[in-house]
């Protein structure tokens, strides 16, 4: 009996798979634990784990090649903590911490209606279901890291700011669009659309082939660890497929921070980061990202786990074993990282 967590958001259950083997007990998510309630602490668990490697992502994507602060990631660490103290590793939170609910909405609601649409269940259709779910939550995602990248840049090797530009992540957004109005707070939309479409894509195609290869039954003792590495992995994966373009992203976002704006467009900004720095910078942040992406998964996997055990402990027990009757059943949902 094969049994996977994935992604879905509907009413009554997701798209559903039959049960393969002699006996099976369909988990029903829907009767047990409100799906927000999943969301919000998986998400938040994943944020609180990854932040201060995204801080040390963006601190080393943007800083500047002719007089670089960090020589590499645990020397950025270390000179963040030491700095700005430990809370400068989490400048910044506020911002991914507002939108988790909105963006899980939308990827699970997205992802969910998409896979019921496309009907069949492959791998293929996993694609672009997480496809689908990964462009149209930009709309959220889009702000929410603007926020977070200018908060993170702000008082950079300053334990305590002399001159703050933004209180909070929140007074960050208000304050670019008295100045900039829509554009300025969807500064970057198109790269953080071309990065998350794929990258959702290849998060959800990723977890659906290694858990069809993984094999993770329901009795399997090792069901908890597999699931935890196929998220873990898909988080890589989907990291990787779109890495460069988080690196222009990063730049885009904080440029004009200083009150000079130094680059007029995706186009120069790419051309001057060649130029100055070679293809190389397209890596750059690039291993504290992945040291990220799989602990968050794992936070992310084992989060969902622990609650949905809780839930289930309330639950009556179990009916007798029947054997499996073809129809849909509902399945674990899991979140995808954001990534």
């Amino acid at each position: 009996m094969l049994a996977r967590e994935r992604g879905s958001n509907q009413d009554g259950g997701g798209e559903g798979r039959q049960l393969e083997g002699a006996c099976s007990k369909a988990l029903n998510v829907a009767e047990i634990q409100p799906r927000g309630r999943l969301s919000k602490h998986s998400g938040a668990a994943g944020v609180l784990v990854g932040h201060p490697f995204d801080t040390v992502k963006v601190r080393l994507q943007v800083q500047c090649i002719d007089k670089p602060l960090y020589r590499g990631t645990f020397h950025c660490f270390q000179s963040i903590v030491r700095q700005e103290s430990l809370l400068g590793l989490y400048k910044g939170i506020g911002s991914p911490m507002m939108g988790l609910t909105f963006i899980n909405a939308i990827v699970f609601g997205v992802q969910g209606n998409a896979m019921r649409l496309l009907a069949k269940d492959t791998p293929t259709n996993q694609f672009l279901a997480g496809a689908a779910a990964g462009a149209i939550q930009c709309v959220i995602c889009c702000p929410m890291e603007l926020a977070k990248t200018r908060m993170q840049m702000q008082g950079t090797g300053e334990k305590k700011s002399t001159r703050k530009l933004y209180k909070n992540s929140l007074d960050c957004l208000v304050r670019i669009y008295n100045r900039e109005g829509l554009r300025g707070v969807n500064r970057g939309m198109v790269t953080t659309l071309i990065r998350e479409t794929p990258a959702f894509g290849f998060y959800f195609w990723t977890y659906d082939v290694l858990t069809r290869s993984l094999g993770c039954d329901l009795g399997d003792r090792y069901m908890i660890p597999k699931l935890l590495f196929a998220g873990g992995m898909a988080g890589i994966a989907s990291w990787l497929s779109t890495y460069p373009v988080d690196v222009i992203k990063s730049r885009l976002q904080a440029d004009g921070v200083g009150g000079v704006n130094q680059y007029s467009s995706i186009a120069d900004c790419v051309r001057q980061s060649v130029k100055r720095e070679g293809y190389m910078v397209f890596t750059r942040g690039l291993t504290s990202t992945l040291l990220r992406a799989f602990p968050v998964n794992a936070a992310t996997f084992a989060t969902v786990t622990l609650v949905l055990m809780y839930a289930r402990g309330e639950e009556p027990a179990p009916m007798d074993c029947e054997p499996p009757q073809p129809g849909p059943h509902t399945q674990i949902q899991q979140q995808p990282s954001s990534l």
